[in-house]
C-alpha cells in the first residue's frame, strides 16, 4: 500500500483525547516521538510501524477468532500530530483487548522511538488495574494522558506537564512533555506489575482460549466454515441476541431458509471460550423445521454415551445453524466486516450451486476436522472454590488441582491477597476512605485560591454529628425535641467542663433519651390496646352486644347495634386510657360489613371467617329463620 493512501485524514477532526468511547471498546494511538528525526520521514516510519503490527498480530493471533472487530491500525491526524490509531469493539470478551495490548506492547520493543497511548470506555483502565499501587496525587480526575508504554514498559507523565494545577492533561501537553523531558516521566515496577500482570499468560492464553465441539450442521454451512471460520463469532452473536424478524425464516415449515437442515454432516466447529459458553448456555427450543429431524433423533435415541453424544451435537448445530440464518436475514446491513464478508460468500455459493460443496472425502482431510475439547470447564465446583478462597487446596484426599486453569487460580488468589490487604490496613478507620488527597471539582477553578484551600480542608475530614442525627430521628419517631441545652448537661455546660462533668452530662442525656422511649413506648401501647392489636387471648370472645346475642345466635344483631348506638355517644365522653380487661370499641360500619361478609359464607370458608379466626373469633353459623323452623 502506498504511504499517502494509508494516511486518513478526516473533514472535520476527532477533537480532544480521550473521546468517549462506546461501551466495550478499545482505542490505541502510536505515537514516533524521536527528535531526530525529521518530519518528512515520520509517514513513512508510521507506515512501517503498521506493516510491522499486522504482521505480528498475523504470526500470533494466527486462527484466534475476534469476538466483533480485529485488530486494525491505520495512520491520521489531529490537533498537527501524526500518528497510527486503532479501535476495537471486544464485545463480551475481555481477552480481545488484553490481545491488543499484548501485541502492542511487544510492538514498542522493536521501535525504539515508538510510544502507545491505550484506553477504553472506562477510561485509563491500565491505571484502574494498578489502583492499589498508584502515587496519591494520580487521581481519576487527572489521570487522562497519563499512561504510555515505550520499549515494553509502562510509564507514567508527571503531575508537573499540566498547564495548571492538578487538572486533565491534554494529549499534545503529552506528547509535547514526552519529547522534551523523556527523562522525567515516572516509572515504578510495582504500577507496572500491577497494571500488566494479565499478560504474563501470553501468548499461551491466545491458544487455550480457543475450544473445539463437534457440530451437526448442513453441508453447505460446513463449508462456509471451513473457508471462514471466523464468521462463527457474528453468527453466535446473531443467535443470544436474536429477535423476532431475524427468526421468520425459522418460524413456520412454509419458509425458504438459506441453510435447510438436509445433507448433515458432523464437523469440528472452532469458537473462543466465550462463544462457545454463550452458545451452550442458552436454551433454544429448535424450530419447526428442526422438528422431524429431532423427532426421528430422539425416537432411536438410548441411554448409551454415543446417542447421547449425537443428541449433543445435534442441539449445538441446530444452534449453530439458526444463529448463521438468522445473521443472513440483514448480514449485509450489518456493520461488520466478517458478517459482511459471510454476506459476499453465501451469495457466490447459492450462485455456484452444488458443485463448490465438499464432499466427504473432502472433509476428511480437512484439518481436526473430528476434534472435540473437553468441556469440563465450563462446570464449577463448588466446594474447590470454597476451598481456593480459604487457602486449602489440596488438602483433602482425593481433591482436584484446584478452582479453574492457572490463570484463574492466579486471578482469584490476586483479589483474595487485595481484599485481605484491604481488611488489614491499620491505617483505616470507621471513617472509611481517606479523602484527603481527593481533587477538587474542575468547575471550581475559576474562585478565589483562599476559597479553594478552605473548601478543600473542610473536605479532608468527613464529619458526623451524632446529636444532630440523634434529634432528627426523635422528631421522625414522633419525640419532642431535645434542646442544646439538654444536650450538653444544661446551661453552662462546655466542652472545657472537667471530666466528670462530661461524664454526669452523659448520665443526665442517656437518662432523658430512656425517659423519652419510655413515654413513646406507652404511647404506642395505648393505641395499640384501644385497636385491640394486643388482645393475645385465644378463647374466642365477641365485642359484647354486637357480634353475638345472648344466645349465642345472630338472631339479635340489630337489637344489639342498637344498642351500642346508644351507648356510643357515653363512652366518647368518658373515654380514657382503657386497660386489655375493657370493652373494645367498635366502628359500626366495619361491624356491619364483617358480618354481612361471614354470612355470605354460608358456613364455608372465606376471607371474613378467616380474618375473625385470626384475630380469635370464632363466629357460629348465622342460619336463616325458615332454615331453623324447617329444623
Amino acid at each position: 500500500m502506498d504511504v499517502e493512501e494509508a494516511v486518513h485524514f478526516p473533514e472535520h477532526g476527532f477533537g480532544e483525547f480521550p473521546r468517549k468511547l462506546p461501551e466495550n471498546c478499545v482505542e490505541y494511538l502510536l505515537f514516533i516521538l524521536d527528535n531526530k528525526l525529521e518530519p518528512r520521514n515520520v509517514l513513512p516510519e508510521l507506515e512501517a510501524v503498521r506493516k510491522a503490527a499486522i504482521n505480528l498480530c498475523d504470526t500470533v493471533a494466527k486462527g484466534y477468532i475476534w469476538q466483533r472487530d480485529s485488530f486494525q491500525l491505520r495512520i491520521e491526524r489531529d490537533q498537527h500530530l501524526v500518528y497510527l490509531r486503532g479501535v476495537t469493539d471486544y464485545g463480551d470478551s475481555i481477552e480481545d483487548e488484553w490481545l491488543i495490548v499484548y501485541i502492542l506492547r511487544e510492538l514498542t520493543r522493536s521501535f525504539p522511538s515508538l510510544w502507545l497511548r491505550i484506553f477504553d470506555g472506562d477510561g485509563e483502565f491500565l491505571l484502574i488495574e494498578a489502583a492499589n499501587v498508584l502515587p496519591k496525587w494520580l487521581s481519576p480526575e487527572i489521570d487522562n494522558n497519563r499512561a504510555w508504554i515505550h520499549d515494553g514498559m509502562l510509564y507514567i507523565v508527571p503531575l508537573a506537564a499540566s498547564s495548571g494545577k492538578k487538572i486533565a492533561l491534554s494529549l499534545a501537553e503529552a506528547v509535547r512533555y514526552i519529547q522534551s523531558n523523556p527523562d522525567d516521566l515516572v516509572h515504578s515496577t510495582f504500577v507496572e506489575a500491577e497494571a500488566l500482570y494479565r499478560l504474563e499468560k501470553y501468548p499461551g492464553q491466545i491458544t487455550d482460549s480457543i475450544h473445539n465441539s463437534l457440530a451437526t450442521i448442513p453441508r453447505k454451512l460446513a463449508y462456509i466454515l471451513h473457508e471462514r471460520p471466523s464468521t462463527i463469532a457474528p453468527a453466535v452473536e446473531a443467535f443470544y441476541l436474536r429477535n423476532p424478524t431475524a427468526m421468520k425464516p425459522l418460524a413456520s415449515l412454509s419458509g425458504n431458509p438459506h441453510f435447510p437442515p438436509q445433507d448433515l454432516v458432523t464437523i469440528s466447529v472452532k469458537f473462543t471460550k466465550v462463544l462457545f459458553a454463550q452458545l451452550k448456555s442458552q436454551r433454544f427450543a429448535y424450530p419447526p423445521i428442526w422438528s422431524s429431524i429431532f423427532e426421528a433423533a430422539e425416537k432411536h435415541s438410548s441411554t448409551t454415551e454415543s446417542t447421547q453424544k449425537a443428541l449433543a451435537h445435534l442441539e449445538i448445530g441446530m444452534k449453530i445453524t439458526s444463529g448463521f440464518e438468522m445473521l443472513a436475514t440483514n448480514a449485509d446491513k450489518r456493520d461488520n466486516r466478517l458478517a459482511r464478508e459471510f454476506s459476499m460468500l453465501l451469495e457466490d455459493m447459492e450462485e455456484d450451486g452444488a458443485d463448490v460443496l465438499p464432499t466427504n472425502e473432502d472433509m476428511e482431510a480437512w484439518e481436526d476436522v473430528h476434534r472435540e475439547d473437553d468441556e469440563s470447564w465450563l462446570d464449577i465446583n463448588f466446594n474447590d472454590f470454597e476451598n481456593e478462597l480459604q487457602g486449602n487446596r489440596g488438602s483433602r484426599e482425593g481433591a482436584s488441582n484446584g478452582f479453574g486453569d492457572a490463570a484463574a487460580q492466579a486471578d482469584l488468589q490476586k483479589i483474595v491477597s487485595r481484599f485481605e490487604a484491604f481488611l488489614n490496613d491499620e491505617k483505616a478507620g470507621v471513617e472509611g476512605a481517606d479523602m484527603e488527597d481527593m481533587d477538587q471539582d474542575d468547575d471550581l477553578e475559576d474562585e478565589d485560591e483562599d476559597e479553594d484551600e478552605e473548601s478543600e480542608d473542610e473536605d479532608k475530614e468527613v464529619s458526623f454529628d451524632e446529636e444532630q442525627f440523634s434529634k432528627l430521628m426523635k422528631e421522625m419517631m414522633g419525640l419532642p425535641s431535645i434542646q442544646s441545652d439538654e444536650y450538653e448537661g444544661g446551661p453552662g455546660f462546655s466542652s472545657k467542663t472537667t471530666t466528670g462533668g462530661i461524664v454526669q452530662g452523659e448520665k443526665e442525656r442517656e437518662e432523658d433519651e430512656d425517659e423519652d422511649i419510655k413515654q413513646l413506648a406507652a404511647q404506642m401501647e395505648a393505641e395499640l390496646k384501644g385497636h385491640g392489636a394486643l388482645k393475645l387471648d385465644p378463647r374466642p370472645q365477641a365485642p359484647k352486644g354486637v357480634i353475638a346475642g345472648d344466645d349465642g345466635s345472630y338472631k339479635g344483631k340489630e337489637k344489639a347495634i342498637l344498642e351500642y348506638e346508644a351507648k356510643e355517644g357515653e363512652e366518647e365522653e368518658g373515654e380514657e386510657e382503657e386497660s386489655s380487661d375493657e370493652e373494645v370499641d367498635v366502628d359500626y360500619n366495619l361491624a356491619k360489613n364483617l358480618l354481612e361478609s361471614f354470612k355470605s359464607q354460608a358456613g364455608m370458608a372465606g376471607p371474613a371467617g378467616n380474618i375473625l379466626g385470626m384475630m380469635g373469633l370464632q363466629l357460629p353459623r348465622d342460619e336463616d329463620e325458615d332454615e331453623e323452623e324447617d329444623g
